[in-house]
């Protein structure tokens, strides 16, 4: 392990960023999870964005980051919240095929330069 300048625990939205932002600054990269085949599986909610989450999807898009990318790619469904309030409490929210959404972030993160995937666990 040794290897590496970065290793990122875990491959839910904040792993994948995390593995891609390194790799892409150059950075010798290896994300461990403990399922490869989940890599980037959303909850029995799939939806991207609201008002809190879809303020930091936003900020990360802004940084070069997959989750916005990938929820457009994969989106279902797309909803303006709070359209008859004001612009402070107004979002957006995608909801997202999520085996869609998985499947582009697995492709994605197996074609990034400076990146490596392995199943595995963190031990102490």
């Amino acid at each position: 392990m040794s290897d590496f300048d970065v290793i990122v625990v875990g491959a839910g939205h904040a792993g994948i960023e995390a593995c891609l932002a390194s790799a892409r600054l150059g950075l010798k990269t290896l994300m461990l999870t403990s399922n490869v085949s989940r890599i980037g599986y959303m909850s029995c909610n799939p939806s991207i964005g609201g008002l809190g989450k879809g303020h930091m999807v936003r900020e990360i898009d802004m940084l070069g980051g997959e989750m916005g990318r990938a929820a457009d790619l994969t989106c279902i469904q797309f909803k303006r919240l709070n359209s008859r309030k004001g612009p402070a409490v107004r979002g957006s929210r995608s909801q997202n095929d999520k085996h869609l959404y998985a499947e582009y972030m697995h492709r994605t993160l197996h074609s990034q330069a400076n990146l490596t995937v392995k199943e595995g666990e963190a031990k102490s």
